[in-house]
């Protein structure tokens, strides 16, 4: 019994942690004082003018102490390491070793960065957390363009488009929508996570195998 439920464990590791994240990272968003890059005033958290990284800060931007700091920064711990196993046993589906290991090593060691964006290094994790997983998740796209996994093909490439689009507003320096995107980039990102994690099999890929040279 006790080996059957770490096995269990084991295989919704990914989707536990998201779910332990998220959890936390709305409980976050509840206790938020309040302020925004638009309202400096405003009361809790505006799901349409806030940031996700308002509620990593000591200070709420209206001044007050932020008890949402801790919940937050739990909650980035657990999204960054669900996304790091995700990578790592994605990896070992796709049968190009040079490949899995980008997406084993980059994607699963930029988690790591991914969790630094709760500091003041903010910024510059953003971007260098954002290249690594954009970088897994070509490789990832690349692959299921070639396979059969149709609907992946398109989630992929949305996913990559919407997550291209949000940091060019970052970059850009556009704020007005940005709150918003933001939001549906971390919603499209552990959806196609998920999916990615219980609808795609070693099998889908096997076909891409390099051929063994003769002996």
């Amino acid at each position: 019994m006790y080996v059957k439920s770490i096995e269990t464990l084991k295989r919704h590791s990914v989707l536990l942690g998201i779910f332990i994240s998220v959890s936390l990272l709305f409980i976050a968003t509840r206790v938020y004082p309040g302020g925004s890059l638009f309202d400096k005033n405003s009361v809790g958290f505006d799901w349409s003018k806030n940031f996700i990284s308002n509620l990593f800060a000591p200070k709420a931007i209206n001044g007050a102490d932020n008890p949402a700091q801790i919940w937050a920064n739990a909650g980035m711990i657990f999204l960054s390491v669900s996304f790091a196993i995700f990578f790592i046993k994605f990896s070992k589906k796709i049968p190009v070793r040079s490949a899995a290991n980008i997406i084993q090593y980059v994607g699963a060691g930029g988690m790591f960065f991914t969790f630094l964006i709760v500091t003041p290094l903010h910024d510059s994790m953003v971007t260098l957390a954002s290249t690594l997983f954009l970088l897994s998740l070509f490789y990832i796209t690349v692959f299921i363009l070639k396979s059969k996994l149709h609907l992946f093909k398109f989630l992929c490439i949305i996913c990559l488009l919407i997550f291209y689009y949000t940091l060019y507003l970052y970059g850009s320096g556009s704020y007005a929508f940005l709150p918003i995107m933001q939001k549906v980039t971390f919603g499209s990102t552990v959806i196609l996570v998920l999916g990615l994690e219980y609808f795609t099999q070693k099998e889908d890929f096997e076909h891409l195998k390099p051929a063994q040279p003769k002996k």
